[in-house]
């Protein structure tokens, strides 16, 4: 099977769009320049539908060399067949590519290999012909040094006949077939740890079965953690007995001598090698089902973090809370720049309240402070609470961030290089401060999986995670698009076509050169040749340029058709931006080349009438329930307010402003069946719960969703 069939096969995605999409990648192209400027040749696909056919091409061409290793080392051993070569070439999935190398897998010392040696394979050859009786006699002629009996010599040609049918490809295909339908993962605890406060999390799995195709992934998940960890033991169960008969009556067509001999066989090979092998492949199967669908929670988790409501540009003062440490405040100025920082001791030990709320007054008047960030660790709701006790000359907000990751960023070397002369403390503050201004440019200088949205991130497959987050990152920048003269590098990188070197050059210009004035500028960046402008171009914004487009997601190959729209209705181009009335009037058809057809026109009508605008919605003031201060304060029945921080699949956690999150179980969160949690709560959804259940002891918080 092809490249072009293979993804066919798992999209059902029309062939010319799965084909041109491919020679997109193959000229180098991103995914976010393919979906927003190419629609014409991938059929008008969206990122997801692009990213899968990238994902099943990298599938595909590790099938492909795998396919590539295997035909090399059997061709070393004996000479290949057209028919083998034939399977080995048609197989879709490595199940079955691995299923058709067995046979010809270097094995260690086996006991079927030592009974080959000693002489046996000839008698183990007339066994399965199952033509042979009576069968002692004829095993006596094959005894020798090494094998001293008759017994001896069965037993030996028993092994060679057990490994041949661990080698057939379709009994293991018939005990995956039992497996994927009727397997039961168990697990028992092991008495020894019951006890210890870390076993504590993974009580509800001490002892516990259910059937592994019903196990949701976030449950097995943790089970295989608990195992990992010593707290269980797991196994696969089956109905041996039902499935060793359907093996036998396979196998087996006499009732002669033979009989026995195979059908002792095949129960040595079923317990010892069949069995562990393909339970061993079934699980590890259902925990990459599993890392799958945790891997698509986080990234619908990080894309709506990064997406979050931006305040946009205004000075902000934000603190980071602590007691005995005392609270680091900094003031930003409107571009996120450092412009004072200090520490107050309002709570314990010091209590200085007083004098905390002086210095605050006084920054907020000096640095012209519009809004108030406070981040939501240790102290947060004293800090709050002080905050809101207190009278400014003008309406301030105030914002309590989510802070998770800023100790992380603080001591990176992104934070060192920006702040060579800070310590770790001021570096917090400065991050909890530009989250509340831009998430998006903030948490793209951290390690998504330190912020802290997703679940068992650190249990899936790290490489797929890094994949698909750097994915969604990708995507989230280029679908806001970046102002190149105020970019970090940790942003512009993720530009489409720019990459860490680039944006190392595009920064190094910038402070040398000044602002860029327009985007034909770009191109005078070091290395930054025709290929990374095509790629990167629209996704760069340069504000209060000449040319208005160039604050647009309008691509600069698309200037002369908008120049000639303008011409066409007798308007200079500045009259025809923002003009709907007009912009509606225009006839697309007539704009149509062999590069840009009416997807594309239709997405530069739509930029035209609002250029540059940020998709994202503006921040919100939120107040947390101010009688709530532990989970020692909560009652069964109370009613309130929290926001969402986290979503799984089995529901989501919601902030109320304490240590502990309250969880929302996807039973609770509407009254009828919720197939997906996304469709009922978004990611800093601000709502009202009831509380339904509080258990002091684990530190959990059941909730309801009130409407």
């Amino acid at each position: 099977m092809d490249l072009l069939n293979f993804i066919t096969s798992k999209t059902q995605l029309p062939q010319k769009s799965i084909s041109n999409t491919i020679e997109l990648f193959n000229e180098d192209c991103t995914i976010p320049f393919i979906s927003r400027y190419r629609k014409e040749r991938t059929g008008n696909l969206d990122e997801v539908q692009i990213g899968q056919i990238l994902n099943f091409k990298k599938q595909f061409e590790e099938l492909d060399k795998r396919k590539t290793t295997i035909l090399k080392a059997i061709a070393e051993q004996v000479p290949i067949t057209d028919e083998l070569k034939k399977q080995i070439l048609s197989a879709i999935d490595l199940n079955t590519l691995e299923d058709l190398y067995l046979p010809f897998k270097r094995k260690r010392k086996t006991k079927a290999e030592k009974a080959r040696l000693n002489g046996l394979e000839p008698l183990a050859k007339i066994i399965m012909r199952q033509k042979a009786e009576p069968l002692k006699p004829i095993a006596a002629k094959y005894l020798n040094d090494e094998i001293p009996n008759v017994d001896a010599a069965l037993e030996g040609s028993r092994h060679i006949i057990a490994e041949w049918m661990n080698e057939r490809q379709d009994l293991r295909n018939k005990i995956r077939w039992h497996l994927n339908k009727f397997a039961r993962v168990q697990t028992k605890v092991v008495k020894s740890k019951a006890e210890s406060d870390k076993a504590l999390k993974f009580k509800d799995y001490f002892e516990w079965e259910e059937d592994l195709k019903s196990c949701p992934s976030h449950r097995l998940l943790a089970i295989l953690r608990a195992e990992r960890e010593g707290f269980i033991r797991l196994k696969i169960e089956l109905d041996h007995e039902r499935l060793l008969n359907e093996l036998k009556d396979r196998i087996v067509h006499t009732s002669k001598a033979c009989a026995d001999q195979i059908y002792t066989a095949i129960e040595d090979s079923y317990k010892r090698l069949l069995f562990p092998s393909m339970s061993n492949e079934i699980l590890q199967n259902a925990k990459e089902a599993a890392d799958e669908n945790a891997i698509k929670v986080f990234a619908n988790n990080l894309r709506q973090l990064l997406l979050g409501a931006p305040l946009g540009e205004k000075k902000v003062l934000a603190i980071d809370p602590g007691y005995r440490s005392g609270c680091k405040i900094v003031c930003l100025s409107a571009s996120g720049d450092l412009e004072y920082n200090e520490n107050i001791y309002p709570h314990a030990p010091q209590n200085d309240k007083i004098g905390a709320m002086k210095k605050i007054n006084s920054m907020v008047d000096a640095y012209k402070i519009e809004a108030i960030a406070i981040g939501n660790g240790t102290a947060s709701r004293e800090t709050e609470a002080l905050i809101r006790k207190m009278r400014f000359n003008k309406d301030i907000q105030v914002f309590v961030v989510n802070e998770a990751g800023a100790s992380i960023y603080s001591a990176s070397k992104i934070a060192r290089e920006e702040f060579p002369n800070y310590d770790v403390t001021v570096r917090g503050a400065v991050s909890i401060g530009r989250r509340l201004a831009d998430p998006l440019a903030e948490l793209v200088k951290l390690d998504p999986k330190s912020i802290g949205v997703g679940q068992y991130q650190h249990d899936v497959d790290q490489n797929k995670l890094k994949f698909s987050l750097d994915q969604v990152v990708e995507s989230c920048v280029n679908t806001i698009g970046v102002n190149i003269n105020t970019a970090s590098v940790s942003l512009l990188s993720h530009v489409s076509g720019i990459g860490e070197k680039l944006a190392i050059n595009v920064v190094n210009y910038r402070n040398e050169n000044g602002a860029f004035t327009n985007r034909k500028a770009i191109k005078k960046v070091a290395r930054l040749g025709d290929k990374a402008f095509e790629q990167s171009a629209g996704f760069l914004r340069i504000k209060n340029a000449v040319n208005p487009l160039d604050d647009s997601a309008v691509h600069p190959e698309s200037y002369p058709i908008v120049a000639q729209m303008a011409k066409d209705e007798n308007e200079d181009l500045s009259s025809l931006i923002g003009n709907s009335k007009l912009l509606g009037e225009i006839d697309l058809n007539k704009y149509c080349t062999d590069i840009i057809g009416i997807p594309t026109l239709k997405d530069i009508l739509k930029e035209l009438e609002k250029p540059g605008v940020d998709p994202r919605q503006k921040a919100k003031v939120f107040t947390f329930n101010q009688n709530i201060k532990t989970i020692d304060d909560l009652r069964e029945g109370q009613l309130l307010p929290g926001i969402i921080n986290n979503i799984t699949n089995f529901g989501c956690f919601v902030d109320l402003g304490i240590k502990e999150n309250g969880l929302i179980h996807v039973s609770n969160l509407s009254d009828t069946f919720v197939k997906d949690v996304n469709e009922i709560v978004s990611l800093h959804q601000q709502i009202i719960v009831k509380v339904l259940e509080v258990d002091k002891d684990r530190k959990r918080i059941q909730l309801a969703l009130k409407s």
